[in-house]
C-alpha cells in the first residue's frame, strides 16, 4: 500500500484498534472522534485499497459477520437509488411531454415581446429569477414579480405588446389564476409552465408547457414538492429561444 502521512498513520492505527466503534459512525462523526479531517480519512482508506469510506465500513461489517447491519446499509443505498430514479423519472417524462410546436410558438411570442413579465410564487420564484436574469443577458426587457398584490396590479397594466410567463407547479395559486384571467380578458399573450393539466390557470393560458410531477414527496408535512420539472422546462425554453434567435 502507499505510504501514509503522519496524520493518516495516526488515523489508521486508531481504525485498526476501534473497528467495531467505527462501524457505527458516519465519516463526520469519525472525523470529530479522531480529530482528523474527512479528507484525511478518505485518503487513508483509499491508500489501503478501498474505494472510499463507505466501502471501508462495508468491509468491517463483512469481517465482523454482522449480516443484519450490512443488509441495513444496503437498504439505505437502495433508498438513495430510489431518490435518483425518481428525479430521472421526472426529467425523462417531462421531456417526453414537451410539445415542439408549443415551444416554437412560445419562442415567437417571446421574441416579439416588448417586455417579458414572469409571475411565480413560493419555491418557483427562484426559477423566475433565473429566467429573468437570462432574458436580460440576452438583451430582452424582462422582470419577475412574486408579491401577490403586485402581481395583480401589474396584470392590469401589461399591454398586448408584452408577454407574461407563469411558473406554477399546481397551477391553482389564486393570484396567478386571477392574473391569467385578467390577461385573457385584455388579450395579452401568456405562457404557463405547470405540471397540472387540469389546473385552474390552464383555460386562461395561450401556450402551456406541461411537465411531469411524481406523486412521491420526501417533505410530506410541507408543500415543498420538487420544482425539477419546472426547471427542466424553463431551461429548454430558454435554450431553444437562444437557438432560434441567435444571429
Amino acid at each position: 500500500m502507499m505510504e501514509l502521512s503522519p496524520s493518516e498513520a495516526y488515523f489508521w492505527n486508531f481504525a485498526l484498534k476501534h473497528q467495531h466503534q467505527i462501524m457505527h459512525l458516519s465519516i463526520t462523526q469519525l472525523s470529530a472522534t479522531v480529530n482528523v479531517s474527512t479528507a484525511t480519512i478518505v485518503r487513508t482508506v483509499k491508500k489501503q485499497g478501498f474505494s472510499g469510506y463507505t466501502d471501508f465500513r462495508h468491509s468491517l461489517f463483512r469481517d465482523e459477520g454482522s449480516a443484519a447491519q450490512f443488509i441495513s446499509l444496503n437498504n439505505v443505498d437502495q433508498q438513495i437509488q430510489q431518490v435518483v430514479l425518481q428525479n430521472e423519472e421526472e426529467v425523462t417524462n417531462t421531456i417526453k411531454l414537451m410539445d415542439i410546436n408549443v415551444i416554437e410558438d412560445s419562442i415567437q411570442l417571446l421574441k416579439h415581446a416588448k417586455t417579458i413579465y414572469i409571475f411565480a410564487r413560493g419555491l418557483s420564484e427562484m426559477i423566475a429569477t433565473e429566467m429573468t436574469l437570462k432574458f436580460q443577458l440576452l438583451g430582452k426587457s424582462a422582470q419577475s414579480q412574486t408579491d401577490p398584490n403586485i402581481i395583480k396590479t401589474i396584470a392590469n397594466r401589461v399591454t398586448d405588446q408584452d408577454v407574461v410567463i407563469f411558473i406554477t407547479l399546481n397551477g391553482n395559486t389564486p393570484e396567478l389564476v386571477h392574473a391569467a384571467q385578467v390577461l385573457a380578458k385584455n388579450d395579452v399573450s401568456n405562457i404557463t409552465l405547470t405540471t397540472n393539466q387540469q389546473a385552474a390557470i390552464v383555460p386562461f393560458s395561450d401556450e402551456i408547457l406541461l411537465g411531469y410531477k411524481s406523486d412521491l414527496s420526501y417533505f410530506q408535512e410541507f408543500e415543498v414538492r420538487s420544482r425539477l420539472p419546472l426547471q427542466v422546462m424553463a431551461r429548454i425554453l430558454l435554450d431553444s429561444y437562444v437557438v432560434r434567435t441567435k444571429k
